[in-house]
Order: C-alpha cells, then structure tokens, then sequence
C-alpha cells in the first residue's frame, strides 16, 4: 500500500507573507531529489479560538486559492472546512474554481463546525449536535446535486430540502472533476460515519484526536463495515491519521514514530501539522526529520 504524507499550516497567528513563503517553500521541496510532500493542509477557523482574547485568523477558502499557484502536482484540501460558516451552494462554486486551479487536486475536507467562541460573535448559528449533523448531510447532498452532469445545463436540478433546497440550479461551469471534487469528512458519530461511507471518499482524524492512534483504529473499523455495508470497497477508501512533530529534534523524532503506528493502524494518509509562524525554516525541518525518515521506513 503506498501511503501518502501531507504537511499542514493553520491560518492561526500568521502573516500572509509568512504562510505564502511556507507553501512556496513547500513547491520547491518536490522539485528536490526524493521529491517532497504528497499533499498540502490547513484548518478552518474565524479566530485563533482563544477564548480570553480572540486573535487573527487569515480565512481559509480565499487562503488556500492563492497559495494552490505554489504547489502544482500535489494534493491540497482543508481538514475540515465548517459546514455553518458557508452556504453549500457557495461553496459548490468555489470548490469548482479550486478543482479547475489544481487541475483536479482538491479535496473538499467538511465537517459539522463546533467551536461556539467562533459563532456567537459573529451572528452564526450553532445548533445542537442531532440538527448539525442534520445540515452537513444535507449539504453534502447538495454538493453532490450541484456537481452532478444534470446541473451543469438547464433545467439544472431540484431538491427538496428543509435546510438546502434547489429550485432548477444550475452549476455551471462543472468541475473538471467527474462529479466534483472529493469530499473527506470528519464525522466520528454513527451518522457521521454512515455519511462518509455513503457519500465520502475519504475521512480524517478530527483535530481533537490528532495523534491518538487507538481511536483512528477504531473509527477506522467502523468505517470498513459502514463502507461495506454500502457495498463500497474500503480499500479505496481514503483514512487520514494527523501528527504534530512539534519544534525540536526530539519530538519531531517521536513524531515519526506515531506516524508508522497510523499506518500500522490501516492509515492511507498521514498529514503532520506544524505551527504557522515556523515558516519555511520550520517545513524543511519536518521534511528532514519527519518526511525523509518516514519515506525510508515505508518503502
């Protein structure tokens, strides 16, 4: 099994020149011998979530659109994009855009939203857990509907829907992606992971987990069976594990470790996070000391 391993920078607490040069140094690492990363991340936030005092967060959809120029070949996505912060019609249209830049290189990351100090203040709606998950099912739905070869002409589509529902929309112009881009998901609930093998192609370790092992494997078994029972193959099936290496050689070491668990778990993809402000300095030292040691103990 070839495994993938992304790099992943929030948007947190970072200057746009900082964040841009990182993605720019991240381009030229996989012109370099043993080339660089498979894939290209970042998270989905209007703050730095800090609940004492609220601090900068670039936002993510525009974000990734100028930096994707950076990283041609390689795989880029959000792990995740928050389903309250933005209509799914909207962002049907800009994942299309992001389909087209990357020639067919975006991952459409999605999940429930959940942090409330990003929604109170800003006027946006947090409901309870039960009608979240109602509205990323019917989002993701919509996604699909809006992608699909009937919306890209008129009549368009139509969709009864309490949350999303379309009236003959039309999608155009289509993805260059059969059917849209893919769509990972970070549901961990029964209805989650139902949705995810219904619907998703891929699913990644919330941020709340990042590093835990024990609970991908879990998840990673309830999604096999849901995948199954779907009669979906689960080796097509994308399992994303997160790592964070951390500043120093030592954990950054213990990082590498964790990763070959992730795979050992059934991981097809291990994206290892690193702080923003680290810059380019900070993503050759992962790609040294994590990428390189990672790529020798996989092949």
């Amino acid at each position: 099994m070839t495994v993938r391993i992304g790099f992943k920078t929030s948007p947190q607490d970072v200057d746009w020149a900082t964040i841009d040069a990182t993605w720019r140094r991240a381009g030229e690492l996989t012109a370099e011998p043993g080339g660089g990363f498979d894939s290209g991340w970042m998270n989905d936030h209007l703050t730095n979530m800090d609940p004492a005092a609220p601090g900068g967060s670039l936002e993510a959809l525009t974000l990734l659109a100028t930096l994707v120029h950076h990283v041609p070949g390689v795989l880029v996505g959000h792990g995740v994009l928050a389903n309250t912060f933005r209509h799914p019609v909207i962002l049907a249209k800009a994942a299309v855009v992001l389909d087209h830049a990357t020639s067919g290189r975006f991952v459409l990351g999605l999940g429930a939203g959940w942090f409330e100090g990003e929604h109170e203040p800003f006027g946006l709606e947090l409901p309870p857990i039960g009608p979240r998950i109602d509205r990323l099912i019917s989002a993701v739905e919509t996604l699909r509907a809006l992608w699909s070869p009937e919306a890209a002409r008129s009549p368009g589509v139509s969709r009864d829907d309490p949350f999303y529902p379309l009236r003959s929309a039309v999608n155009a112009p289509p993805p260059c992606t059969p059917g849209g881009p893919p769509i990972y998901l970070g549901g961990q609930g029964p209805r989650g992971i139902r949705l995810a093998a219904r619907l998703g192609s891929g699913w990644l370790l919330p941020g709340t987990h990042v590093g835990n092992v024990e609970y991908f494997s879990e998840k990673r078994d309830e999604l096999m069976a849901a995948l199954e029972r779907e009669g979906r193959d689960p080796t097509a099936f994308d399992y994303v594990g997160q790592v964070v290496p951390g500043t120093t050689r030592a954990s950054r070491r213990e990082a590498v470790g964790v990763a070959c668990r992730f795979v050992d778990a059934g991981a097809s993809h291990v994206i290892l996070g690193m702080q923003p402000t680290l810059g380019p300095a900070g993503l050759d030292a992962i790609a040294a000391e994590c990428l390189a040691p990672l790529r020798d103990r996989l092949a």
